[in-house]
């Protein structure tokens, strides 16, 4: 079965997002199994020590063999059929875990970008990263349904 890790930087505190989140994640359920991995953020006034900091959790939590994908306004932008096609042909080719990222409000380390082996983008606006979470799951949720040819993208 597909496993997937997802590595995010903070807590959600609203339960609608944690609603969404934790029904895509049983819809999941049926195609693959799904780690989540929160991390400390750090919030202070040092941005740069704020990412250094998390950047040390985070790549704590990669293993060698992860194929990092990290979540970047300047990484590539795809949709949900490429997505899927992204996702599947990694597993036809490879068994490496595949790990997402998602960095806190003031973005990734260098060091956790040089670390991935793809760059994603879901386009040039800024979301709260409670609710790119929830977006993230969705749209790995609809790629699922995509490579299963079950009926829900259309």
């Amino acid at each position: 079965m597909i496993k997937i890790k997802i590595i995010v930087v903070g807590k959600i505190k609203e339960n609608y997002f944690n609603l969404g989140i934790e029904e895509y994640k049983k819809r999941l359920k049926a195609f693959c199994d799904i780690d989540l991995i929160e991390v400390k953020e750090i919030n202070t006034n040092d941005n740069v020590k704020n990412l250094k900091e998390e950047k040390d959790e985070i790549l704590s939590n990669i293993d060698n063999d992860d194929y990092v994908v990290t979540l970047e306004i300047k990484g590539k932008e795809i949709d949900s059929v490429e997505l899927a096609n992204l996702i599947k042909d990694h597993y036809i080719y490879s068994s490496k875990i595949m790990t997402f990222i998602i960095g806190s409000s003031c973005g990734l380390d260098n060091e956790v970008i040089k670390r991935a082996d793809y760059h994603l983008s879901f386009g040039k606006m800024t979301f709260p990263h409670q609710m790119m979470r929830m977006i993230l799951f969705e749209q790995l949720y609809r790629a699922m349904t995509i490579i299963n040819n079950h009926k829900y993208h259309k």
